[in-house]
């Protein structure tokens, strides 16, 4: 059976208690996503028009582009937390996991960096088309 007792055996594989954390914050994203992603739709609905130049003058406000920000970066951080928990779970060769979870904050800190600078131009430009 082995050296030791039961209780040694299993000792140190244990839970990290980090699976509340990650839980937490993957529902208060998705209630976040929620909540931009209906402002996002409301606001398409109550424009004249989606040609470019009616969005860049609404994204040149301050309002709409901090809350395209934050919906930016709550979706990115909701895919992120989401996929890395994916990895972990299904993904059990340590360089392979490495890999894949090295790549996956590149994509998320990359496309959210992308967006927000999408959004930034659109809003510092001064809605010019």
């Amino acid at each position: 059976m082995g050296n030791g007792t039961s209780i040694g055996k299993v000792r140190g594989l244990g839970s990290a208690h980090e699976g509340p954390h990650h839980w937490l914050v993957q529902r208060f994203t998705a209630i976040g996503n929620l909540v931009l992603m209906l402002w996002l739709l409301g606001s398409f609905l109550l424009l004249p028009d989606l040609g470019y130049g009616t969005l860049a003058s609404y994204f040149a406000k301050p309002v709409p582009a901090v809350a395209m920000i934050l919906l930016v970066l709550s979706l990115f951080w909701h895919a992120r937390i989401g996929l890395q928990v994916l990895i972990e779970d299904y993904v059990h060769t340590p360089g392979n996991k490495f890999a894949a979870l090295a790549l996956l904050n590149l994509a998320t800190i990359g496309g959210g960096a992308f967006g927000i600078f999408c959004v930034a131009r659109l809003a510092l430009s001064g809605g010019a088309a």
